[in-house]
Formats: structure tokens, C-alpha cells, sequence
């Protein structure tokens, strides 16, 4: 499987579960591992057969300025749903982290992975 990826999209919003966390929006930053089949994509080398990593982006940044979660385990797996939306994308990895959470470390946060259900098909005449 082939990967496409976005590093260390920068992004301003309300996450965490403290007071002055929920007034002040804070950096986030969002890695991403999108894995797909780029074959076709080379092939054609066609927008259309490739995974849009700018469109990805602007999603995950629009939904991370705007969503308000508390925990960086909610906004992580948001951003997976929002990326497994895409139809080329098969599995996805997500990382958030949240500098100076901790004042002993340079980062905090939460790294998920997800991949689409396989589908089993049916053979003919077979249950």
C-alpha cells in the first residue's frame, strides 16, 4: 500500500479539558498517513485518481479550528472518520500532538490507527 502523506499541518484551536484550555485556542499539530493504491494515479497522472492531500488538509483544519474537544483521543479519531470519507483512502494513520501540555516535554499526544472493513465477496452459489 502506498502512503500519502501531510507533516506537521499547523493548526489553532479549543482543545483540552482545563479552563484556560477551553477559552484560548492553543497549536495543534496534525501528522497524517494516508495509504492508498497510487498506481493508477502514475498511470494517468490525473488529479482525479489521486488522493488530494490539499483538500484533506483544508478539511481537517476547518474541523480542528472549530470542533472544541476536550480530549486529543477524540480529535484524533475525528480526523480519521474525516479521512476515511475519502473513497481512495484505504487505511490512515493520525497523529495529534499538543506542544506544551507538559512542561518537561516538547509534545504530548495520540497516534491512531484505522483501516476500511475488508469486504468479503460471496462466491456464486456459495453462502
Amino acid at each position: 500500500m502506498d502512503k500519502v502523506f501531510i507533516k506537521d499541518l499547523k493548526v489553532r484551536g479549543i482543545l483540552g479539558i482545563h479552563d484556560w484550555e477551553r477559552t484560548t485556542p492553543r497549536d495543534i499539530i496534525i501528522n497524517v498517513s494516508l495509504y492508498t493504491d497510487t498506481r493508477r494515479a502514475a498511470r494517468t497522472d490525473n488529479i482525479a485518481d489521486c488522493v488530494s492531500y490539499s483538500d484533506v488538509a483544508r478539511k481537517i483544519r476547518a474541523h480542528a479550528e472549530s470542533a472544541a474537544r476536550m480530549t486529543v483521543e477524540a480529535l484524533a479519531n475525528d480526523i480519521v472518520e474525516l479521512c476515511l470519507q475519502e473513497p481512495k483512502v484505504r487505511k490512515v494513520v493520525v497523529r495529534v500532538d499538543k506542544p506544551g501540555a507538559v512542561a518537561e516535554a516538547a509534545s504530548v499526544g495520540v497516534e491512531v490507527e484505522r483501516a476500511r472493513p475488508v469486504r468479503v465477496r460471496k462466491e456464486a452459489g456459495k453462502v
